[in-house]
């Protein structure tokens, strides 16, 4: 069985497809960890987190701005707080429960930072170059930051209202298709 079957045999064709991508990426993968390793060990590492934490304070104070939610603080100093270390945070003066999901969640928008610029370095006919070491680098926070925190999803849960609209727009559309009806 060749790699292309067996690759389909337990993933989608689409993900088949995108192997150049997932490669391009595994550098900087390994290098995620080892940047976890290393933050988990000393305060002192977080400065390798930096360019991740970053662009998951921006993802909220961005699309706060977007849904109206109205961020009137953002913050990138480090704190400790418990047991626990605090890397950034934004605040919102108009979080409601249409715009909450969307800027609580945003920093998932991160993950593109990672595809989009493997998606351009690997285009037809790419080879590793010594930017693409420089990449990798600037790449891995990108992994460790784009998952929201836990207070992340807790205020997100203030959007549940969209699931009630998800939940009939997924009824019509399911009944309109013919899948309901007898």
């Amino acid at each position: 069985m060749s790699l292309p079957h067996a690759c389909a045999a337990v993933a989608p064709a689409f993900l088949c497809g995108q192997g150049d991508i997932l490669l391009y990426l595994l550098p900087s993968l390994a290098l995620a960890f080892l940047f976890w390793m290393l933050s988990s060990a000393h305060p002192g590492f977080f400065v390798l987190t930096a360019a991740g934490t970053l662009c998951h304070e921006l993802a909220h104070f961005g699309v706060g701005l977007l849904t109206n939610a109205e961020p009137v603080g953002l913050n990138l100093i480090p704190r400790r707080k418990g047991r626990v270390w605090e890397l950034g945070s934004v605040t919102f003066a108009n979080l409601r429960w249409y715009n909450a999901a969307p800027a609580a969640l945003a920093p998932l928008l991160v993950l593109l930072v990672p595809l989009t610029v493997a998606a351009w370095r690997t285009r037809p006919g790419w080879h590793f170059e010594p930017l693409d070491l420089l990449l990798a680098v600037f790449l891995a926070p990108q992994f460790l930051s784009f998952w929201p925190s836990p207070v992340d999803w807790r205020l997100a849960v203030r959007s549940w209202p969209w699931l009630l609209v998800l939940a009939v727009s997924a009824g019509v559309h399911g009944w309109q298709a013919g899948m309901f009806k007898m």
